[in-house]
């Protein structure tokens, strides 16, 4: 009898048991909680590391009557590899005034490190005044500046139709705002795409098919190019 326990001596085992079971019942979702939270900020943490490079443009970007990823935006996220993260800002559509009306909260949104400005060509279109094209692209260019990101502007031509006069000085408006501000200057983004026989353009004559999206991207990757080797060296040293 001596060395057997009264039942009552198991009572404070038996609370402790319970506290404890309390306890892991309480403290459990919040580990997970936490564990989730340290994930998600080492997945932030990866994604802020990583070069973000923003295209704001029309349809020539957005990739208008081709399949999804088949752009030449899409296209440019692959040659970059897994260190960039391209992001489409691109409106089908778009003019260099919807493009100023929206570059505020489209560069707060995506705070890029670089920033490619395709637009323009729907105001040659539809016969706009130069001045406010020129206006406009500057005031994008400017805001890029503003952020501390590189600003490249992608150029366009217009049809012959609507006459030597208008033609050439929209031509000359995207090498003007380039050289006002700085900015990288893509002279023509169809460049070898509009003129040529091989049938690299949609039956609309207006948009280049999923076959001529390469060749837009190595017209851009003349100036992207360098500017993307000039980090990449700032960046190791």
């Amino acid at each position: 009898m001596a060395g057997r326990r009264h039942p009552l001596t198991h009572f404070g085992d038996c609370r402790k048991c319970v506290w404890m079971k309390r306890f892991l019942k309480q403290a459990l979702p919040c580990v997970a909680m936490l564990a989730t939270a340290l994930c998600l900020a080492a997945d932030d943490t990866e994604t802020a590391a990583k070069t973000t490079v923003l295209v704001v443009g029309d349809s020539l970007s957005a990739g208008y009557g081709l399949r999804g990823e088949d752009s030449w935006v899409d296209l440019l996220q692959e040659r970059l590899g897994s260190d960039y993260q391209v992001r489409n800002a691109s409106v089908s559509g778009d003019t260099t005034g919807g493009g100023r009306a929206r570059i505020g909260k489209t560069l707060a949104t995506h705070a890029p490190d670089i920033v490619i400005i395709e637009l323009g060509g729907n105001d040659g279109l539809r016969g706009l005044p130069i001045e406010t094209i020129r206006d406009n692209l500057t005031a994008m260019m400017e805001a890029v500046i503003a952020v501390e990101a590189k600003p490249v502007l992608a150029g366009m031509l217009m049809p012959p139709n609507l006459g030597p006069r208008y033609t050439e000085a929209f031509q000359q408006v995207y090498e003007e705002v380039a050289e006002a501000t700085g900015a990288a200057l893509v002279p023509f983004l169809l460049e070898g795409v509009a003129t040529s026989e091989e049938g690299l353009m949609q039956d609309d004559g207006v948009h280049p098919t999923a076959a001529a999206q390469g060749r837009l991207l190595d017209n851009v990757w003349t100036v992207l190019g360098p500017l993307v080797a000039k980090q990449q060296t700032g960046a190791t040293r």
